[in-house]
């Protein structure tokens, strides 16, 4: 078994490849599969927001000894507040209750009844409530900053590569991440809460990190491309992914390692709260925005290149190239052999073996 440092030297040689941009149809299949199940489950299921979003009452109730659920949930069916209402611990000592928006008088009287329930003094009760004006500037300002982070984005990656082409398959393999990401939040039942937005927007950053990364060397791959017949666009492309695939791979295992440490803490040990949906939403993007910077936004971008006419017309040259080689090998099996076994793509180094079309043509024997 190769260890992941000669397979990396085999990658980033060309010696060894993995089809991402052969292949591409069955990624993009996979991808609108996972995206059309996150849409259906938003759709059927739906978001839960949290109490931010949609306004109502919160009550805290902090240390507790044991912070059990129970005695808050017969205190809201005592009170006719059942309905619509959450217990949640939060840590080792604290439990929070949110109700729809109460009146100062029932909110009051909500917190005199879990003082008594938990048995703890009023210094120990904290109460709030979030209206419905608080809640829809949240909201407005996390879809704000949201639009104005794709618009600051798309400006940045047309201005860095000069080609508008790179910001649009960076910005589709973000809406991807994005989308698995609700749709994880939809299927699992968590809370969308502020915390929420700004793990999205932490994500976002990463996987524009990882895409940026690979769109570089796809550029240091392809610079110059039309002037060889040696591969086309779409196989430097393809060398330029599997370049960087072990150093994606490496950087991500790195970020999920500790945030899944962290969300095991904070969801297991600490409870609901703040720790546990940042985390969450990051071990889901972070490894949703790896994926997609690997497996659709360089295919997405040499589709879209695809269609230039200067593209066509070097790939062109390139399967003539090919046939041509083939005509001269002839029926001479070393020559065929030394064909096959050349990288359809690999980093030209100056003044080093350039391949079987490098080497002088040895003359065939006349019967």
């Amino acid at each position: 078994m190769k260890s992941l440092a000669q397979l990396g030297n085999e990658l980033y040689s060309g010696k060894t490849s993995f089809p991402f941009i052969g292949r591409r149809r069955l990624w993009y299949a996979i991808a609108g599969a996972v995206m059309t199940a996150s849409i259906v489950l938003i759709a059927t299921v739906g978001l839960t927001p949290g109490i931010d979003f949609r306004g109502g009452s919160e009550v805290t109730v902090t240390s507790l000894a044991n912070p059990a659920v129970g005695p808050a949930n017969r205190v809201l069916a005592e009170e006719g507040l059942a309905s619509g209402a959450s217990v949640t611990t939060m840590g080792s000592s604290s439990v929070r209750v949110q109700t729809n928006e109460l009146s100062n008088d029932e909110l009051n009287t909500l917190s005199a009844a879990l003082t008594d329930a938990y048995g703890v003094t009023e210094a120990d009760v904290s109460a709030t409530t979030i209206g419905p004006t608080w809640s829809a500037d949240v909201t407005s300002k996390g879809v704000r900053g949201l639009v104005i982070f794709f618009v600051l984005v798309g400006a940045l990656i047309w201005g860095y590569f000069r080609t508008w082409k790179m910001a649009v398959a960076a910005l589709l393999a973000l809406s991807h991440d994005i989308l698995i990401t609700v749709g994880v939040y939809a299927a699992s039942g968590f809370e969308v809460t502020p915390a929420t937005i700004i793990g999205v927007l932490t994500i976002l950053g990463y996987s524009l990190y990882d895409t940026v990364v690979v769109f570089d060397k796809v550029r240091e791959n392809t610079d110059g491309f039309e002037t060889q017949t040696r591969s086309t666009y779409g196989e430097l492309a393809n060398l330029a992914v599997n370049q960087s695939l072990v150093r994606s791979i490496n950087t991500s295992v790195v970020g999920v390692l500790p945030v899944a440490s962290l969300l095991v803490v904070g969801a297991f040990i600490l409870g609901a709260g703040t720790l546990r949906d940042i985390a969450l939403t990051l071990f889901i993007g972070m490894i949703a925005g790896t994926v997609s910077s690997l497996f659709l936004a360089t295919p997405i971008l040499v589709d879209l290149r695809g269609r230039e006419k200067a593209v066509k017309e070097q790939a062109d040259r390139v399967a003539q190239a090919r046939d041509q080689r083939l005509a001269q090998a002839g029926d001479d099996p070393e020559a065929l052999a030394a064909i096959a076994a050349t990288p359809v793509a690999a980093p030209v180094i100056p003044g080093h073996h350039l391949g079987f079309s490098a080497q002088p043509k040895r003359k065939r024997k006349r019967p």
